[in-house]
């Protein structure tokens, strides 16, 4: 099976094999909620998809560093996004 819905304004393919999914951060979602997946783009059969919150995870850290050659400024920045982990049952 397979299918493409979309959560939170991005798509994502899910086939059989795919047992988790890390979508964008979701602040309403608690840990063992179900998360209706309404905006199924594409299926190939009559199952939709069912998903269930496993947590809140960050990603890696993203290191941004700035540099002015012969200027003596250099500045380092940090960030480090935010993610839902889903479990996807069928």
């Amino acid at each position: 099976m397979l299918a493409i819905v979309e959560i939170s304004g991005e798509q994502f393919k899910i086939t059989e094999d795919t047992t988790s999914l890390r979508v964008p951060y979701m602040a309403d979602a608690t840990e063992g909620q179900e998360v209706s997946l309404d905006k199924v783009l594409f299926s190939d059969g009559s199952a939709k998809p069912l998903a269930t919150v496993r947590g809140h995870v960050r990603g890696e850290k993203v290191i941004v560093f700035h540099k002015k050659r012969r200027k003596r400024y250099r500045k380092t920045n940090g960030h480090t996004q935010r993610y839902t982990e889903l479990a996807i049952s069928w």
